[in-house]
Formats: C-alpha cells, structure tokens, sequence
C-alpha cells in the first residue's frame, strides 16, 4: 500500500511540473525569442573622378644678384660730395660721388685767378656705370680716396635670381619641370625658369646649384628664402577618390575601400594606391565605376557585407 502511494505521489508532481513548464513557455514573450537584429551603421558616400595627379617634391632656394658693379675712385683725392645712400636705386650715369684733388684742396681757385683761361678745377665726377640698387658705400664726404679705390658697390636689379641646391640624386627630375613656381615667404609666386647650373657638386651634402631666372615686378632683398616645388611624376588621367574613403592596416601595406553593391551593404575592396595629396588619393588598381558608391565617412572598421544606411 505504501508503494502505491509513492508511485501516485511521484505521478502527481511530475505533472504537476510539466503544467508549470508549459504554462511559463505559454507565456513567454516572443520578442525575446527572435534573432537580435544585425547593427547598421550610418555612413556617407563619393564617387570616383579623373583628376590630374602630380607628385611633388619641394626644396628651399635663396635669391642672390648675380652681377655687381664696383663703384672705383678715379683719382687720388677727398670726397666732396657723396649723392647716394644704402639702398637707393640709380640709373646708369647717375652722378654718385664728386671727388678733389690734393692740390686743388690746397692750391683752391688761385689758379684760376692767376690764369682765367686755364679753367683748373681739381674736381672729378664718379658715375654709376649701371642701373640698380646700392648695396654698399664704402666713404662719405671729406673721406680720402686712392685711385682705384672702392667706393660703393651697385647690384644689377635685372640680375635676380635664386640658387636651387638639389640633391645630385634627383637632377634628372629638373629636366621636366620647364617652368618652376618660386613661392616668396609672403604668399607671392613667381615664374621661374632654369638659366643654367654650376659644374661641381658639394661634397658634403651631395648637391648641385642650380640657377633659378624669375621677373619680379617687386623689388626682392638678397637672402630671401622661398619655396620651390619639383613635380617628380604626374599622372593626366588619374581615378582618384576622396582621401577619407582608403583604409589600411597597421604597418599600411595593405589598403581597401568600402564600395556599396546596394542601397544597405558594403564591401570590402582592396586596393593598390598610387599618389596622393592632401585631400585626393589615385586609385591605380582595380579599375572602378564612375558609378561605383564609395564610403567617405563611417567606413572605419566596417567589415566586408556590413549593413549601412546611407545619410544625406
């Protein structure tokens, strides 16, 4: 009797269980079933256009005034008058400086009044043999001179030019770039040209000069230093893509973008890239679709298929 009672117990929980485990089920909320939806990410989209594509090398170059004339002392004597300062400029037979003689100092006009007709001066004029600007003055007014001396130094205004130290390692490049853009420090560019180039190389720093001819409408002070740029390659039909859409790994030799094949998933698709600025990247393999979709904005760590939703 004790045994029946037992196997009846044991019937009566074991359905008693399997009620309540139906019912719960019965009652739970399908929501909580369902597959959780997959994570789509809101991202932006560029295409590909053909651009010209340069890659550019830039290096210093300082003015310099190759042609100087020497303003020289034709006689001994005192300077009588001195007509030019630092800095001017003079046209060429400009009076520069008037200069006496020892013995017309000291002898005067008694010469003159002894014969009217010898007509003695002692003075001699000194000219600017060439147009430019005045670098130098060496003597003022009552200063002795020596023949042959010094007296001022003119730089020749229409001499300008800027010296290029290239490395020798890149003199075939200079070839290719028949007019050169001069950049002054204080934004103005100016047309520049190679005119010709030294014959020896520093042996220290592996370079060679090379002179740069540029028309400046502006005066423009020796020792200024500009920028010039080279143009190393260039590429007239590039497909280029915004620099934001190519992405890479870590050591950067492996390079990918992140096309769209429909209005809400992207690809992966790698990518061999050739130059780059500052804001466009070339594309030289595979070659895309001008219609292609491209992510530019919120395709970093996107995986291949993801799931995206283009934003305006």
């Amino acid at each position: 009797m004790n045994r029946t009672l037992y196997s009846t117990t044991y019937l009566l929980f074991t359905g008693l269980a399997i009620f309540l485990l139906s019912a719960c089920k019965g009652n739970a909320d399908p929501a909580a079933v369902e597959d959780t939806p997959s994570t789509v990410t809101p991202v932006q989209v560029t295409g590909i256009t053909d651009s010209t594509m340069q890659e550019t090398i830039e290096l210093s170059a300082v003015s310099a005034y190759l042609e100087k004339s020497f303003v020289k002392a034709n006689i001994n004597g005192y300077v009588s008058a001195a007509n030019v300062r630092t800095g001017e400029q003079v046209g060429r037979g400009q009076l520069l400086f008037s200069l006496l003689t020892k013995e017309a100092r000291s002898i005067g006009n008694a010469v003159n009044k002894l014969d009217p007709g010898f007509k003695f001066s002692g003075v001699s004029a000194i000219r600017a043999d060439a147009a430019g600007v005045v670098v130098q003055v060496n003597h003022q007014k009552g200063d002795y001179v020596q023949d042959g001396e010094a007296m001022a130094t003119i730089s020749n205004r229409n001499s300008l030019v800027f010296l290029l130290d290239l490395p020798y390692a890149l003199n075939q490049i200079i070839t290719q770039n028949k007019v050169l853009s001069v950049l002054l420090p204080d934004g103005t560019s100016l047309p520049g040209t190679v005119s010709g180039t030294m014959p020896a190389v520093d042996s220290l720093a592996q370079t060679q000069r090379y002179i740069i001819k540029v028309n400046a409408s502006k005066d423009i002070p020796e020792g200024l230093i500009a920028k010039i740029k080279l143009t190393k390659l260039s590429h007239p039909s590039a497909q280029v893509v915004a620099k934001s859409a190519v992405l890479s790994n870590e050591t950067e030799d492996e390079f990918w973008i992140m096309k769209l094949i429909n209005d809400s998933t992207a690809v992966k698709v790698n990518v061999k890239k050739g130059i780059e600025s500052d804001r466009l990247i070339e594309i030289l393999n595979p070659r895309l679709n001008k219609n292609d979709r491209i992510i530019s904005s919120g395709n970093y760590g996107l995986a291949d298929t993801a799931k995206v939703k283009i934003q305006k």
